[in-house]
């Protein structure tokens, strides 16, 4: 399937097989792309987007909750210990109390993510996996914008 995706360039050139690489049998154009984004013909509702961060408390509080709720039918085994949920401990385990240079923190989503993604735990705690990840993903975004207001001080 992905063969019919790919031709073989031409193999009058002089080179043959797979050393004459492959061009896409799609054409796409990265500036007829930007031109139709900035056409205005494409309409988004101011509406629909937000500062980001605008009301953390309030997202932070939905979360958990939607946690609670989402972990309340979820069955752990008795020897188990599951990892946290809560924002203090998630911080505490990013390293967000040290201060941090805006370059730090994808390293840091990426090193979360490599040990708490859901598609890297059991399939039991990956709910629970999936929370950790927003809560972590809201902590270290919020941290990049202090860091940045910081820097431009």
């Amino acid at each position: 399937m992905l063969d019919d995706l790919f031709v073989a360039s031409d193999k009058g050139d002089g080179i043959e097989g797979d050393e004459a690489g492959a061009r896409p049998s799609i054409p796409f154009d990265y500036l007829s792309v930007a031109d139709e984004l900035h056409s205005g013909r494409i309409k988004v509702s101011a509406a629909e987007y937000r500062e980001a961060g605008a009301d953390l408390a309030s997202e932070f509080a939905a979360l958990l909750e939607h946690a609670k709720l989402a972990l309340a039918a979820e069955d752990p085994k008795p020897e188990e210990k599951l990892p946290p949920i809560d924002p203090e401990s998630i911080a505490a385990e990013l390293g967000l109390n040290q201060p941090k240079s805006a370059a730090d923190f994808g390293r840091m989503r990426r090193s979360f993510a490599f040990t708490n993604h859901p598609d890297r735990v059991a399939p039991h705690l990956r709910q629970r996996a999936m929370i950790r990840m927003q809560v972590a993903n809201m902590l270290i975004d919020e941290a990049k914008r202090r860091a940045v207001a910081g820097a431009r001080r």
